[in-house]
């Protein structure tokens, strides 16, 4: 009869992570895709805000680091909005695709900061 029969308990390893583990260096080239330019991105340079592209696993803290090491401004403010993929229907053929998403960021600079886009 092994109904009451007593467990032997296994003895766990604890292993053992540093306190202060280094994330990852990021290639922050590969993060601003491009500047967006569009109508209303044109309007808001005039208030200091930029539009950029970026890329899709970016936070904020990567465009930030991205501005600053590509541009030498550090803006006051950063805005991610994520863009979603659309399906679309070729009028020629009648099939149905995606145009896929993105992400893009607003970046507020200081009044008096520009960006040279080119």
């Amino acid at each position: 009869m092994a109904f009451f029969k007593s467990k032997q308990k296994k003895e766990v390893k604890e292993v053992s992570v540093p306190a202060a583990s280094v994330a990852p260096v990021r290639d922050l080239s590969s993060v601003l895709r491009h500047a967006r330019v569009t109508e209303k991105a044109t309007m808001h340079q005039g208030e200091s805000v930029y539009t950029f592209n970026v890329a899709t696993n970016a936070t904020k803290r990567d465009i930030m680091q991205a501005l600053h090491s590509l541009y030498k401004v550090t803006p006051r403010k950063v805005r991610i909005v994520t863009i979603p993929s659309k399906t679309t229907r070729s009028r020629k053929t009648g099939r149905v695709g995606t145009r896929g998403g993105g992400k893009k960021a607003y970046i507020y600079l200081k009044h008096g900061e520009t960006i040279t886009i080119g």
